[in-house]
């Protein structure tokens, strides 16, 4: 069984839809299973790619 590799365009948007549905009162962890990701998958991106597309 193959797994699926994301690609980083990728991952910053699933990290952003989590962010701006997180700021609509929804748990983290509801969102995070919505976006079809595990906790631990989202918390590893976010330590990599958490500052990426960000505008300081």
């Amino acid at each position: 069984m193959s797994t699926k590799r994301h690609k980083p365009e990728e991952i910053v948007s699933k990290l952003r839809q989590v962010e701006v549905l997180v700021g609509q009162e929804m748990t983290r962890i509801d969102v995070i299973r919505e976006v079809g990701i595990t906790e631990q998958t989202y918390y590893r991106w976010r330590k990599h790619y958490g500052s990426m597309g960000r505008i300081n």
